[in-house]
């Protein structure tokens, strides 16, 4: 299906976006709008003020509910919504190249919408492509790679390209709730079943019926509450604490772990038959060091993401130049924190190389205190 259909007459930037868009793997046409049925977003250079209605009829007699007004060669980049959000008119600066700030924030704000996850380093556009094929089917999805790597993300990209997009996505941290509690929160549980159940629960695996169910750093989940998990994923069969009774689940399970899971299988941490189970389908997520090509749009699209204004201040060069030379052992988690320090930082007009502060240099965003001057110091001693 086609997503974005670009007017590409006198749209000076149209073919270089439209590679972005490809690159994003999103099916990109371009031509008049008579040739735009079945695209989800139509891309154009801002009429003249006259020639707008019609631009707008036109889109809505294709079917098209989301318009994107492009004026080039403006001061800042800047984004207007109208009609309910349904039309945007965009001011975009002049590009200098395909990596230009300005160019990438307007891909990301029309890609982001219909592909959260940016892909122009070529070997993530191929995961991305095994993403979309796996997600056609109902096989169980095994997601490997370092924290902040874009795990949950992929997940719930596979998710919204499945059959089950309409049902409930239900995401849940293994690492992060306590043991005791864990089994409670899975599988539901009866009034009464422990001390503080006042009421029943039906858990986060009834909940995802129809769905699908995240299993966030599985490898966390302790021993004794993996058997329990394996016979849900053989049987399709969930038992609430303080029933004896079984309740069907129809769901799609996808799990993912920063671990080396071989390894824990071999250390006695992770059952080898669960693994198995898990493992049928398995995407691998990288660190952000191996695909610097992403860095420029996830840059932009955080940025995008967090700054709260109408117009945008633009990544300067020598900025993402900055971006490009750091090896990002904390990710997109870590890149996040840098581009909202940024926003602080800057002047709000562009974001600079010395608004660049990493984890590494936590001590450039202390002020330190001025030297005394000599006289000063003879007197304090």
């Amino acid at each position: 299906m086609t997503c974005i259909h670009i007017i590409d007459e006198g749209f000076a930037a149209a073919g270089v976006l439209a590679d972005l868009f490809a690159r994003r793997r999103l099916g990109v046409t371009a031509g008049p709008v008579t040739e735009a049925a079945g695209a989800a977003v139509l891309v154009a250079a801002a009429p003249a003020p006259g020639d707008e209605r019609r631009l707008i009829e036109g889109a809505r007699a294709q079917g098209i509910r989301s318009l994107v007004l492009v004026s080039e060669g403006a001061t800042t980049f800047s984004v207007t919504p109208d009609l309910g959000g349904r039309l945007l008119r965009v001011a975009l600066p002049v590009i200098r190249d395909e990596d230009d700030c300005g160019l990438l924030m307007l891909a990301d704000l029309i890609a982001a919408p219909l592909r959260p996850m940016v892909a122009r380093d070529p070997a993530t556009g191929n995961l991305l492509d095994l993403a979309a094929r796996v997600a056609r089917t109902d096989v169980t999805v095994f997601i490997n790679g370092p924290t902040g790597s874009g795990k949950e993300v992929l997940a719930r990209q596979v998710h919204a390209a499945s059959p089950r997009a309409d049902k409930p996505f239900v995401a849940i941290n293994c690492a992060a709730i306590p043991e005791n509690m864990l089994e409670a929160i899975l599988f539901g549980h009866e009034k009464g079943a422990f001390t503080g159940a006042a009421t029943a629960n039906k858990g986060l695996i009834r909940a995802a019926d129809g769905g699908t169910l995240m299993l966030d750093e599985i490898s966390e989940m302790p021993l004794g509450l993996q058997s329990k998990l394996l016979r849900v994923i053989q049987e399709r069969r969930v038992t609430p604490l303080g029933s004896s009774a079984e309740v069907e689940v129809d769901i799609r399970i996808v799990a993912t772990s920063n671990r080396a899971m071989l390894a824990e299988v071999a250390a006695g941490r992770f059952r080898e038959d669960l693994y198995y189970r898990l493992n049928v389908f398995p995407l691998t997520t990288r660190a952000l060091a191996d695909r610097p090509e992403d860095i420029p749009a996830l840059a932009v699209g955080l940025l995008r993401r967090h700054a709260r204004m109408a117009a945008l201040p633009l990544i300067q060069p020598d900025a993402m130049q900055a971006l490009l030379d750091h090896d990002w052992p904390g990710n997109v988690r870590e890149l996040e924190n840098v581009i909202q320090r940024a926003l602080v930082l800057c002047d709000g007009q562009a974001i600079m190389a010395d608004d660049i502060l990493t984890d590494l240099a936590p001590q450039a965003m202390i002020p330190m205190p001025r030297p005394a001057q000599s006289g000063a110091l003879m007197r304090a001693i």
